[in-house]
């Protein structure tokens, strides 16, 4: 905004991979809620609605955080000295709270098998931004590989909501898994900042040790209980936003861009002017993601209605437009006469 304009309800913010339609909050909260410090009961609570929504196993805990990236910063200072490899592409964060706990990062493509200097693994999946998934065996490979090591695998689950059964947390409670789920994304309540950890209990009680007593509030503990609870609610969500990933897929092709992976929250799509086309998609208040790393690709989140993608679709139409104008197509003819 501040170098193209507009206030917030001019824009379309695509750059996230968070539910346009999120879990409806209550008009109203317990009075409790707001009045007096969450009890050790009302964590209590929330975690047992994780579990039961997360089918966690009985001998795995859960630790309640305000959100994941709060658990992101924290683990690289609460692991056993010693490197991390870590799987790239990946959400960045993890790489850089590594590099500011002053550890050893190694960035690789794969890690089966685990690099030999290597003590800790960390991989999202399903990846962000690409969408890639580690099968299973592969993820006990790893974290049989790290166990030997003394370490930790660190599995960043925040996608996995949309796909419940490629979640590995059952591998949590016998291996040093340690298994990330964020609220925020599939429930579509990215600001009340509610995040999971789930660990075997010495590594699950370490990281409760360091957040501290109350750190998440009352209404968050509130509204997450009841969301977790809502089994209804996700089963019909998954189909939604399955469709409307595949109407966003529709958009972007039909503009010329290549779908490269992402899930149901979000896409990723490959063009060879795609930081062109960003800038574009800005000068006309759609904000999409694009990475330092490679200058061809873009991420897009799900716009929530049809005038979001008619939007979408207008503002690629023009982009791509005002290139051909000036370069023609690949063809080497006019825009005008090779369309």
């Amino acid at each position: 905004m501040k170098q193209f304009g507009g206030s917030f309800d001019d824009w379309l913010d695509l750059s996230t991979g968070i539910n346009p339609w999120p879990w409806p909050v209550p008009a109203r909260l317990p009075d409790a809620a707001w009045q007096r410090l969450p009890s050790v009961a009302d964590v209590e609570q929330i975690a047992a609605a994780a579990r039961r929504a997360y089918r966690v196993a009985r001998h795995a805990a859960i630790v309640v955080a305000p959100g994941t990236q709060a658990l992101i910063q924290w683990l690289p200072r609460l692991a056993a000295p010693g490197a991390v490899a870590i799987m790239r592409p990946i959400y960045e964060e993890h790489v850089q709270s590594w590099q500011n706990a002053g550890r050893a990062v190694i960035e690789t493509g794969r890690l089966d098998p685990l690099p030999a200097v290597a003590r800790h693994a960390v991989i999202v999946n399903p990846n962000n931004p690409d969408g890639r998934v580690i099968d299973r065996a592969t993820l006990a490979r790893i974290a049989g590989e790290v166990q030997r090591a003394g370490g930790w695998l660190i599995l960043d689950e925040s996608f996995v909501d949309l796909d419940p059964g490629q979640s590995a947390v059952d591998m949590t409670a016998e291996l040093p898994v340690v298994v990330l789920r964020s609220f925020g994304k599939f429930h579509g309540l990215a600001g009340i900042r509610l995040g999971f950890a789930i660990a075997a209990r010495p590594i699950a009680d370490r990281v409760a040790e360091a957040l501290g007593p109350w750190a998440v509030s009352g209404p968050t503990l509130a509204i997450g209980r009841a969301a977790l609870g809502d089994a209804e609610w996700a089963a019909a969500m998954r189909p939604r936003l399955a469709a409307q990933a595949s109407l966003l897929d529709a958009v972007l092709t039909a503009a010329g861009l290549a779908i490269v992976g992402g899930t149901a929250l979000f896409r990723l799509a490959s063009h060879p002017r795609a930081r062109e086309i960003h800038r574009s998609l800005a000068a006309q208040r759609i904000w999409s993601r694009r990475f330092d790393w490679r200058d061809d690709l873009l991420r897009f989140g799900l716009p929530a209605d049809q005038a979001g993608l008619d939007r979408l679709a207008a503002a690629l139409m023009r982009a791509t437009d005002a290139h051909d104008a000036v370069h023609g197509t690949m063809t080497g003819l006019p825009s005008w006469a090779a369309r």
